[in-house]
């Protein structure tokens, strides 16, 4: 039985999808916290950066970005899906934002999911502390979807505003522990889509113990238009989308590692 303190841990959530296909197995309903350390310069859900609440203007109607809730609140919205999770495979992911940014949440989320019979995945930079917040997700977790977004610390801290020595760091201390990890690559024009860096991405994937797959996400501009709603400038105005056939190439480049490399997940 589950400790009525655990449902009523605080957390601050941006929203609750139900029905989706993404981020996990089966049909998943995603919870999306705020907070993040990472600045992506591609972010496609930047009104989850900051863990605030926030306003936007979207085509001149306020929308508010940011709620209060309990754990017991989110399960309890989460469980109306259970039988088409229980007959798809799927079951609750978190995601962001980053969820590892509300360490204690995130943990209490999982452990009431698990609780009630759930799967469970986060969706994550694992840019947090192995030891105070990691090591404590990873036993109520089915499946961890780890972002590894670049091998060259420079190139990361210059797009994304951190170093990557952390996120390696704890890929290295993840892969035996986790139960499923799989390594996602936002491929990013001008960032990271040049067969040499996703090579050696996909080297250092299959370097991990127990990880057999690789997910290539091409970069997209459907959050564009939030950062004019956010009253912030998106600097990278100019990329465009990659080619079909340039993701292609890059996911030949991946099979190489010997990994199961697929387009999108």
């Amino acid at each position: 039985m589950l400790e009525q303190n655990v449902l009523s841990v605080p957390g601050r959530i941006a929203d609750i999808q139900r029905f989706s296909l993404h981020d996990g197995p089966g049909i998943r309903t995603i919870v999306f916290l705020k907070g993040c350390r990472f600045r992506c310069r591609w972010c496609c859900n930047p009104e989850m950066q900051e863990y605030a609440v926030q306003t936007m203007l979207v085509n001149g109607k306020p929308k508010t970005v940011g709620r209060d809730v309990t754990v017991g609140e989110v399960i309890a919205e989460v469980v109306k899906d259970r039988d088409f999770f229980w007959r798809s495979g799927g079951g609750m992911t978190l995601s962001g934002g980053e969820c590892l940014s509300q360490p204690e949440f995130a943990i209490a989320l999982l452990q009431a999911a698990k609780e009630e019979g759930l799967n469970t995945a986060i969706e994550s930079t694992a840019f947090a502390s192995f030891d105070d917040v990691i090591a404590h997700v990873l036993p109520h977790l089915d499946h961890f979807l780890m972002d590894i977004k670049h091998m060259d610390a420079a190139k990361h801290k210059a797009y994304i505003g951190e170093t990557n020595e952390l996120v390696l760091e704890n890929a290295r201390r993840i892969a035996p522990l986790a139960k499923r990890l799989v390594i996602r690559v936002p491929t990013v024009p001008g960032f990271n889509d040049t067969p040499a860096e996703i090579e050696a991405i996909a080297r250092f994937a299959a370097s991990l113990p127990g990880v057999e797959e690789l997910h290539l996400l091409p970069y997209h501009r459907l959050g564009q238009d939030k950062y004019r709603w956010l009253d912030r400038t998106y600097t990278l105005p100019d990329i465009l989308p990659p080619a079909p056939e340039h993701m292609e190439e890059l996911l030949q480049v991946a099979q190489k590692s010997g990994l199961r490399c697929q387009i999108g997940g």
